[in-house]
């Protein structure tokens, strides 16, 4: 607040950071309920300002910034439970507005560089019940989310596993190359595929997935070639439940819940934004 005082170039930054970070908050609360930004209350201020400000952060990353700053403060007190990462996926459905994005790729503000987060195809996929979006994550045993990623609704959850573990990157503020191996890792039945398995053994991560039905009988078949059986701890196993339970905590927001952004890399910053809040608590 000295600073603020002491110079007027010092005292519009923080004039603009307050208002960004008010931006943001208000952003938030909106996005709970998943009202339109024309239908904002006017105590809120311009409806035009809430919304561009967390659209630009989206943009250049800076909500993927402000979520590895908590995680390594986290990191740092001993808050990240390693022991058992929990992976899955989800389906939110698409809103009818969030449909019809332009064709044209969007830049970043000011740049000619694209989002670091978009897609082509908007991560908007057509699966049994409509347009819907698929979020894949990576989640510590405190129920908080360590890397996501945002796909079309019909992509599968298997050939996610790779990506989204490769997003993990937990910084360490002393000084040293980044966290991105957790202990053991834990998953159903989807990701029990001999890629994601061989990818796990050569990063020497513990990994609890169960096999389905028809894998041992192939096995078996092949002989030899089968290679060995998998190992599976059903008391590990157990708490399978916390992934489950975190997705629970990141969709009662209702615009992760439901998608109602257009572009794919807005969606991804206000899941990331959910996934903050969760890291503040």
């Amino acid at each position: 607040m000295s600073s603020c005082i002491r110079a007027p170039a010092a005292t519009a930054r923080c004039s603009r950071r307050l208002g960004q970070a008010r931006s943001a908050e208000r952003w938030a609360w909106s996005g709970y309920r998943g009202l339109p930004w024309r239908d904002l209350p006017r105590r809120f201020g311009t409806w035009k300002t809430v919304h561009d400000t967390p659209r630009m952060w989206s943009a250049d990353g800076t909500w993927e910034r402000i979520l590895q700053a908590v995680q390594a403060d986290a990191d740092t007190e001993g808050r990240i439970d390693w022991s058992l990462v929990g992976v899955d996926s989800t389906v939110c459905r698409a809103h009818q507005h969030a449909a019809g994005a332009r064709e044209k790729a969007p830049r970043k503000p000011g740049k000619r560089t694209r989002p670091a987060q978009h897609r082509p195809d908007e991560a908007l996929g057509r699966s049994r019940g409509g347009l819907s979006t698929n979020i894949h994550l990576a989640g510590d045993g405190g129920l908080r989310p360590l890397a996501l990623l945002v796909t079309p609704g019909q992509w599968g959850a298997a050939p996610q596993l790779i990506p989204v573990l490769e997003r993990v990157r937990i910084p360490r503020p002393a000084g040293g190359r980044p966290r991105t191996r957790p202990d053991h890792l834990s998953g159903d039945k989807a990701y029990s595929s001999r890629r994601d398995r061989r990818y796990l053994r050569r990063r020497q991560i513990g990994q609890t997935i169960p096999e389905p039905e028809n894998q041992p009988a192939n096995r078996q078949r092949r002989g030899s070639a089968g290679g060995r059986p998998t190992g599976f701890d059903a008391a590990r196993y157990t708490r399978r439940n916390e992934v489950d339970r975190l997705i629970n905590k990141l969709k009662i927001k209702r615009a992760v819940a439901m998608r109602f952004d257009k572009r794919a890399y807005v969606f991804h910053g206000t899941v990331t934004l959910a996934a903050i809040r969760l890291w503040l608590r």
